[in-house]
């Protein structure tokens, strides 16, 4: 049996082979995260270990190694994930006092993955798999439009009393559009504005078109997370993309420092205090900001919380409460949501003949 550790990062992977007593086999492997990642990493292990078994242990960190965990899955292999804890702890259980690299981090997850049989084991959902492509796919294209939108601005100056997300309305659009007719510019200024304005509205076209897609998908999957309030269509999506299986969290308060939403306890003069945690995968906690100032607005409970919370934490503190808070019920709503699925498939599986 021969287990890869795989230290996971944004723009490269590193992977160590070991055997089962620990030791490594053949040389470290660092790949590109690019398109033809599960390429290069099949064809090294195969070099290695030939017909032999192999289970992958990613240790399980900002969601870098998604694309690598579904390719091998989709690969038939096996994927264990390992958490940064016990990385760590093998990590000084094994290497010299005070080293750290990737290859180092790589052996360690391996190890954790020997030594900790029940690790969560990766799995796909073939309707979160479709929203995950979606959601990328969209969050892309608004990205692409804003740079449309502050491009065009910078060139024309004909809509100065509109702030530049009016142009993600048709409306707003074909209003610009009218103007520029009227507008006394040159034959080329003029040519560039109508290519740069067509290209925004197939922009927003194609937008609203995922956004229907999404809402299609969504709403079936995740009826207790859409009755949260600010948590729309666009956000339950990205949180079941990004979030997958519920169940690799066996708390909320793992949620919580998943998300960047847990707070760093600070000790300073025997003051014991509380700051910001900035680490965490920052698109869920952009969904959880949003859906806080939306609470903020419109929600009595979370009002409730911010008032009595904000004379001592201050706004920014009685916010950041307020996520957290809203982490559990998350938690929980999804827990509920994910169970019914499971439910659901399990009465659409055949019963066995005997």
């Amino acid at each position: 049996m021969v287990t890869v550790g795989i230290d996971p990062h944004k723009h490269v992977h590193v992977a160590v082979a070991v055997d089962a007593r620990g030791n490594r086999i053949g040389k470290p492997l660092t790949v590109k995260n690019d398109g033809l990642l599960i390429t290069a990493v099949l064809t090294w292990i195969r070099a290695i270990t030939d017909a032999t078994p192999v289970t992958w242990a990613i240790e399980d960190g900002h969601g870098f190694a998604r694309r690598l965990a579904d390719g091998l899955l989709l690969a038939g292999q096996e994927v264990v994930w390992v958490p940064s804890r016990l990385t760590a702890a093998h990590r000084k259980l094994h290497a010299a006092t005070g080293s750290k690299s990737d290859a180092i981090d790589a052996v360690a997850a391996a190890h954790a993955a020997i030594a900790t049989p029940d690790l969560t084991r990766h799995r796909i959902d073939e309707r979160v798999r479709e929203l995950r492509v979606l959601t990328d796919y969209r969050a892309d294209l608004v990205k692409r439009r804003t740079m449309m939108i502050n491009q065009l601005k910078a060139q024309s100056h004909l809509w100065l009393d509109h702030t530049p997300g009016d142009l993600a309305r048709a409306k707003v659009v074909a209003a610009l559009t009218a103007r520029l007719e009227a507008a006394e510019v040159g034959i080329h200024v003029r040519q560039v504005i109508v290519t740069m304005i067509s290209e925004l509205a197939e922009a927003n076209n194609r937008i609203h078109d995922l956004d229907i897609r999404i809402k299609e998908l969504v709403t079936p999957l995740t009826p207790n997370l859409l009755a949260i309030t600010g948590i729309s269509h666009n956000s339950a999506a990205v949180l079941l993309s990004e979030i997958g299986d519920i169940e690799r969290f066996s708390s909320s308060a793992k949620l919580a420092r998943y998300t960047g939403c847990a707070p760093i306890p600070v000790y300073s003069s025997d003051n014991e205090r509380h700051r910001l945690h900035r680490g965490g995968n920052r698109r869920l906690n952009s969904v959880l900001y949003t859906a806080a100032i939306v609470q903020t607005r419109f929600n009595p409970a979370a009002q409730k919380l911010i008032a009595r919370q904000e004379p001592t934490k201050g706004a920014r503190g009685a916010r950041r409460i307020l996520k957290r808070h809203l982490v559990d019920v998350i938690y929980r709503a999804m827990h509920t949501d994910q169970a019914s699925w499971q439910h659901q498939i399990a009465r659409c599986q055949p019963l066995a003949l005997t």
